[in-house]
């Protein structure tokens, strides 16, 4: 004989009396349950229509399963004990009212009842409780966040190792997790993290594109790694993001407004240790083209004078990297600006002091581009050193192997050209013919031909 249990009660209520509808409801609860409590369990269970058909008739000895349990007070809102008990005629919520406080003043017990007021439509327990649990999940955890972040420093680390054409799609799929994971839900201080790390991202592909002289991308990943810090605060990555975009309008030749651009981000941050490499990298290289001379020299001081006050390191700090720039890193660039202005005796002497840290650094490239920036100083001397120059130049390009970057191919490539007025002599000769085999490579006739579209 079938028993009417407040089971049976709630689904006629809700229109839930056939199985196909009760056992549609009952999956998508066991799925959504299952992603607040992060037990997948929970979203394979399914009930037959033999034991729905016995819930429903009230034909138990025993609750269900613990799990099943779980999935019917989430779906029905009432603990599995009350929901196969004998409902009272006409009721659908708890049989039994809950008993007054034990302790009660005469007043009380002798005063009319006051009825409570309804409650509202928003007032389910079980729903606010739910509601809460589901504004504090996440699909972030911290071992998420911390691969991210780790996986972000190993691109850093290997970067001037394996270059942009290996790690570009290695970084490009951290990108896409942490996008897709901002599509989803998480709580605020999650949030404000993955905003950070989807920025930085975003940020080591703006300088790799800048690297393969893809500017137009490079400004693209700089705008987004911008905008996401901004929103967050994160004033380290922005002023980052603002140097490496002005590191990309260098190199694309738009020498106003790289200065610009580096010159709006160090008021932004004037005292900060990321300023450093917007002074002597975007600013200085970018004034000295001009020939600004007075205030390239102001930014070379402005940059070391915020190295001393920050205790920078004093080695070759990697180019990508988001630490600030160490010492003999700022020289490199301003022997670079110092190059551009043909203050060859200056360029030589910053070249001089920092020659142990370049040649015992990890960095071919920097290794690569103060040969180049050295070289062209020997040129420009009142008595120039051709052979060492030249040589100085084969050497570079060697570096660089089978990894170009950008500002080697250029510097390399200026270095050709101020040696044409030597053109007949053999050591030119000699590092034409290394600089066009060079140039052959598939990698690097692709960053020639965006050169030509700039």
């Amino acid at each position: 004989m079938s028993r009417t249990t407040l089971f049976r009660r709630l689904l006629q209520q809700r229109h839930l009396t056939t199985y196909e509808a009760f056992a549609a409801q009952f999956v998508r609860a066991g799925a959504k349950l299952a992603e607040l409590d992060r037990d997948p369990r929970l979203a394979s269970l399914r009930v037959s229509s033999r034991q729905f058909d016995r819930w429903l008739g009230g034909e138990l000895r025993k609750l269900p399963r613990p799990d099943t349990c779980r999935v019917l007070e989430y779906l029905l809102g009432r603990p599995a004990a009350e929901l196969f008990a004998v409902a009272a005629a006409g009721e659908a919520g708890p049989v039994a009212p809950s008993p007054l406080p034990a302790r009660v003043t005469d007043a009380a017990a002798t005063a009319s009842p006051v009825p409570l007021p309804a409650r509202g439509e928003d007032d389910d327990p079980l729903a606010i409780v739910t509601r809460a649990r589901q504004l504090t999940v996440s699909n972030a955890d911290d071992a998420t966040l911390a691969f991210i972040s780790s996986s972000l420093e190993e691109i850093t680390d290997h970067y001037e190792q394996d270059g942009p054409l290996v790690l570009r799609r290695q970084a490009r799929k951290i990108r896409r997790l942490a996008h897709t994971l901002l599509d989803g839900r998480q709580p605020p201080r999650v949030r404000h993290e993955l905003f950070r790390l989807t920025a930085r991202a975003s940020g080591l592909l703006g300088y790799m594109a800048v690297n393969v002289g893809d500017f137009e991308l490079a400004e693209a990943y700089c705008t987004e790694a911008l905008e996401l810090s901004q929103e967050i605060g994160d004033l380290d990555t922005e002023l980052w993001a603002s140097g490496t975009l002005s590191f990309a309008l260098y190199y694309a030749g738009a020498y106003d407004r790289a200065d610009a651009r580096a010159a709006a981000a160090v008021e932004r941050g004037p005292r900060s240790a990321q300023s450093i490499r917007l002074l002597v990298n975007g600013r200085a290289r970018a004034l000295a083209r001009t020939g600004d001379r007075r205030a390239t020299e102001r930014a070379i001081g402005q940059a070391l004078d915020l190295s001393d006050r920050h205790d920078v390191p004093v080695g070759l700090t990697p180019c990508i990297s988001f630490a600030p720039y160490g010492r003999a890193r700022t020289l490199a660039n301003a022997v670079t600006a110092r190059v551009s202005l043909h203050d060859t005796a200056k360029a030589l002497s910053d070249a001089d002091r920092i020659d142990d840290l370049v040649e015992h650094s990890d960095s071919a490239w920097s290794r690569a581009l103060v040969r180049l920036d050295v070289s062209t100083a020997m040129l420009r001397q009142r008595t120039p050193d051709l052979d060492h120059a030249m040589a100085l130049g084969r050497e570079a390009i060697s570096l660089c192997g089978a990894t170009p970057i950008r500002s080697v191919w250029q510097r390399s490539s200026e270095l050709f050209e101020q040696a044409g007025t030597w053109g007949t002599h053999p050591s030119v000769g000699e590092y034409g013919d290394v600089l066009r085999a060079w140039n052959a490579q598939p990698a690097v006739l692709a960053m020639a031909s965006r050169a030509r579209a700039v």
